[in-house]
């Protein structure tokens, strides 16, 4: 069993948790994490970078003149990619870089990075994160009281428009519903924190949270 430290609102710590890791896949598999991250870097590739290849430029496919008996080198039309106003050699155009991966690989490479987060000592629990409206210097001075302010991923149980607004503004920080996290998510920030409930439907099924693993 993996404890986990559980903190309150103030930062200090009241107690801890445990998580079985087998439910998270038993051991760490990191060509399975690389190869989910590289998917879900290579899908946020938005590839609007363009040029024109000398069949899309305008212009004339005339020979500029004869190839022989002018004394001149051998020249093709206007269009040629060696001409001020010609095309590109090899131009780019739109590909598609977008990858796929079975949704049971996803699956696993998500808990297999909570894992690693656990093994590593960067996963906390945070008792009773709730606002009645954003704050989001009370919400700043927690992470610094629990030492996730270079960098942390907040993971709710469900849909929570205040704290999502206490977070949003804060450099490094996502906040988002735990059954979105996905190994990407949790891989790219320092620190992990769960909300009591969030971790609760963490620790009982963990194959159910498969929103964000999609």
């Amino acid at each position: 069993m993996i404890d986990v430290p559980v903190y309150n609102m103030e930062g200090q710590q009241s107690g801890s948790v445990q998580i079985d890791p087998v439910l998270l896949g038993g051991e760490v598999r990191p060509r399975l994490l690389k190869q989910a991250v590289v998917m879900y870097q290579a899908n946020l590739r938005q590839n609007t970078s363009a040029t024109k290849s000398r069949g899309m430029v305008a212009g004339s496919t005339r020979k500029l003149y004869r190839q022989k008996g002018t004394g001149n080198a051998r020249m093709g039309n206007i269009r040629t990619n060696v001409r001020r106003g010609g095309g590109v050699a090899f131009a780019k155009g739109a590909q598609n870089y977008s990858q796929v991966l079975p949704k049971k690989m996803r699956r696993l490479a998500r808990n297999n990075a909570i894992l690693a987060k656990l093994l590593s000592g960067d996963v906390a629990v945070v008792d009773g994160l709730q606002f009645e409206k954003p704050r989001t210097r009370l919400f700043a001075t927690m992470m610094r009281a629990i030492g996730a302010d270079r960098g942390c991923t907040v993971a709710l149980e469900g849909d929570d428009r205040a704290v999502y607004l206490s977070g949003r503004n804060i450099p490094r920080t996502e906040v988002k519903p735990v059954r979105e996290l996905n190994a990407y998510d949790v891989l790219r920030r320092k620190k992990l924190l769960f909300t009591r409930a969030a971790f609760d439907c963490l620790v009982k099924d963990p194959v159910l949270l498969s929103g964000g693993a999609e």
